[in-house]
């Protein structure tokens, strides 16, 4: 039986929290499906497509992810695609008592569903996207936090949104 699993997530942007996350559930599944999020209600900084390419290059080396943009349930969407398992992170206490909730969420609309938690390394503990896009709103240092040669692509991408006649 192969072993696939989905790590959902808005992904705004990948952080080298998510992508340790990634490495480690490729050490523990065969398959995982990095799936990103559209999450009107978010207001991403970045557009659905932006988020999957940055993926994409954060992952190119890591053939047994696949990444993947929905917009549907995720119930529907791990459905779909026959996986079991959803993965999370869980950085604080505060992130439990949410992905928890979700977790029985996702369970309630699909029976054969387990949410796995993964805790994030000590030097990644801090690290949230919402965190890393205050840094880029303010332009802050941020490249030690994201995957290496993200952060120009991140600061491209950002810099044609605020200016867009440049």
């Amino acid at each position: 039986m192969r072993r696939l699993a989905i790590y959902p997530g808005t992904f705004d942007p990948v952080t080298n929290g998510h992508l340790d996350i990634i490495k480690r559930s490729i050490e523990i599944f065969d398959n995982v499906i990095v799936a990103v999020a559209h999450s009107r209600s978010k207001k991403p900084m970045f557009a659905l497509q932006e988020r999957v390419e940055i993926l994409k290059q954060s992952t190119q080396d890591l053939p047994n992810v696949r990444i993947q943009g929905f917009s549907n349930l995720l119930a529907d969407f791990a459905k779909e695609h026959s996986a079991r398992v959803i993965i999370r992170g869980l950085r604080a206490v505060s992130d439990f008592e949410y992905e928890l909730q979700m977790g029985y969420a996702n369970a309630s609309l699909n029976s054969e569903l387990e949410t796995i938690y993964f805790m994030p390394t000590l030097q990644n503990a801090f690290i949230s996207s919402s965190v890393v896009r205050s840094i880029i709103e303010h332009n802050g240092r941020f490249a030690h936090l994201v995957p290496p040669h993200v952060a120009d692509l991140i600061l491209g991408l950002y810099k044609a949104k605020i200016l867009p006649n440049e």
